[in-house]
């Protein structure tokens, strides 16, 4: 369902890394990118092609050599880095391959604590964790800590937590990567709907099946997009 303006586009991005006096890595050589509103997109291609690095600059997590990123309407390039923390808790939902949960807090304390983190009253952090986890399947899992849940179910705390609070895109780097077939069917399908109901997905994967039930499907190589569609390049 594509609106007519993008809701997470980056125009020229470049990132380059000094290794020595001599030796400059180019990860990223002046890419486009665009996805709009309740797409599902996935970014391919071999270890050190840049998808990941892509992914990492339009989270806000590294900052670009040269280059623009534009979220939700608003130009990163003309914000003080210092509130890009403001702009990844609240319009940025992510989703790692490692979970990244808090041990020590049940699958809700997680998701409240990112609610709060972006600003949610107590209550409010409470009721919408409660919500979310129940829309992932987790309604008799709320109380349970990491080590008591599956791997598939970690995945879906974790993508409760990306989601709590409605951010304009979920940003999710081989969201699969240690779950087996079936749990791995299961959070493509929880993405899937996602989308369907206007989230905007937009996953890093070496999984070419998963990869398969995107809407788009950007090929990267080289620091390049070197394809785009519904097939893998």
């Amino acid at each position: 369902m594509k609106t007519k303006n993008p809701i997470i586009s980056a125009r020229g991005l470049v990132k380059t890394y000094n290794q020595g006096k001599a030796n400059v890595v180019h990860a990223l050589c002046g890419v486009d990118f665009e996805a709009y509103r309740g797409e599902f997109v996935a970014l391919v291609g071999p270890s050190g092609s840049g998808k990941s690095t892509l992914m990492h600059l339009l989270g806000l997590l590294q900052t670009p050599s040269k280059g623009e990123i534009i979220i939700d309407g608003e130009n990163m390039k003309r914000l003080p880095k210092r509130l890009y923390p403001r702009v990844r808790a609240q319009k940025i939902g992510f989703v790692f391959q490692g979970f990244n949960l808090i041990n020590t807090l049940n699958a809700k304390e997680n998701v409240i604590l990112s609610a709060r983190y972006a600003g949610e009253s107590a209550r409010r952090a409470k009721e919408k964790a409660e919500k979310i986890l129940r829309s992932v399947g987790l309604a008799d899992r709320m109380t349970h800590r990491p080590n008591e849940l599956s791997g598939g179910q970690q995945q879906r705390v974790a993508i409760a937590r990306a989601l709590v609070n409605e951010p304009a895109v979920v940003l999710a780097d081989e969201p699969t990567g240690e779950l087996d077939s079936k749990n791995s069917d299961e959070i493509v399908k929880i993405l899937k709907d996602l989308s369907r109901n206007g989230q905007t997905i937009v996953i890093v994967t070496h999984n070419l099946d998963v990869a398969k039930k995107a809407d788009r499907i950007i090929t990267m190589r080289d620091g390049n997009i070197i394809g785009e569609g519904s097939e893998i390049k």
